[in-house]
């Protein structure tokens, strides 16, 4: 999956929290948060220099948080975990858990969430 269909597959699936995500669809788009929260910070210091507060940024991740926890929830379906192991996050060491359960890949052929994404 290439950088520009996960974008679009985290914002087509903006509350889609069945089926499975790639390994390549969740880390793009953990960049493209991040790349995101970079020009929204660079842009609040320059139209705001002197506030403590940043709007853009907090819009921008207000935005970009319900897509995220379900790429996150997705993600977890494609290694055959239940969505709701991503409440792990809430004790701080899970967010640990998480991050390195991310890097595996996911199962191989259909699971109980769905056909594999990277099926060809």
């Amino acid at each position: 999956m290439t950088f520009g269909e996960a974008i679009r597959s985290g914002f087509q699936n903006y509350v889609g929290f069945s089926g499975r995500a790639a390994r390549s669809e969740y880390w793009f788009w953990v960049l493209f948060v991040l790349l995101v929260s970079i020009v929204t910070a660079i842009l609040d210091a320059a139209l705001f220099p002197f506030g403590e507060f940043s709007p853009l940024n907090t819009i921008a991740g207000l935005i970009l948080l319900l897509p995220g926890i379900a790429v996150a929830v997705r993600r977890l379906h494609d290694m055959d975990h239940a969505g709701w192991w991503f409440l792990i996050v809430l004790t701080g060491i899970g967010a640990i858990a998480l991050l390195v359960w991310f890097c595996f890949k996911g199962t191989e052929g259909p699971n109980r969430f769905g056909p594999d994404p990277l099926a060809t």
